[in-house]
């Protein structure tokens, strides 16, 4: 009778060591589990923030040779063709001297020129003013003395400085849209491409 007590007793010792071993490791998957779970949720939010921190709207000012000047709100991967065509260029806007494949930035101006036309006299001016503007001098790209202001020029006139192509003029006339004016002819060497040897060699030759 003894030996079969003892018996019992063992039994019922395994089958309890059996419950809680069984109850332990369940509590431990659901632990894991849990921390899992805590981690992905973790994930997904930092994902969420990240892309929450690029704006989805950006503002730029648009003037010039356009109809409607002004600030125009865009998507923030527009380019500047976006932007003129929202604020509707004029007949004598002249487009290409923009790069319209750029990117626009917030808060960036983007000033669209007027298209300049050749003038068929003597030496007195290379190009006339804008139609329907003054023909003054003193708003000609072209000083009496021959200096070209870098600050208006257009692609064709700054394509006539030594040494400068399209591509070059182009920088030259994007970096003055982003930046703002030249404020010194030697702001100029601030454009990629630009270095000291260049600008010695048109530096008799820019003003601002």
């Amino acid at each position: 009778m003894f030996q079969l007590e003892r018996r019992q007793q063992l039994v019922i010792l395994i089958i309890a060591a059996v419950l809680l071993f069984g109850a332990g490791y369940k509590y431990a998957c659901w632990q894991q589990s849990k921390a899992e779970t805590n981690s992905n949720n973790t994930v997904v939010q930092s994902e969420n923030e990240d892309k929450n921190s690029f704006p989805r709207e950006i503002k730029v000012h648009v003037a010039g040779a356009v109809q409607k000047p002004g600030v125009y709100k865009l998507g923030a991967d527009c380019r500047v063709s976006d932007a003129v065509s929202m604020a509707v260029a004029l007949p004598a806007a002249d487009i290409n001297s923009l790069n319209l494949a750029a990117p626009v930035t917030d808060g960036q101006k983007i000033t669209v020129p007027e298209l300049r036309q050749a003038v068929p006299t003597g030496n007195s001016a290379l190009f006339s003013a804008p139609a329907g503007s003054s023909q003054s001098t003193e708003k000609s790209n072209i000083t009496q003395g021959g200096l070209i202001n870098i600050n208006t020029a257009d692609q064709t006139e700054i394509e006539s400085l030594p040494g400068i192509g399209p591509a070059l003029a182009g920088r030259i006339i994007q970096y003055r849209e982003e930046n703002g004016p030249y404020r010194v002819p030697e702001d100029i060497k601030n454009v990629s491409g630009i270095g000291e040897k260049r600008y010695e060699e048109m530096k008799d030759k820019i003003t601002v």
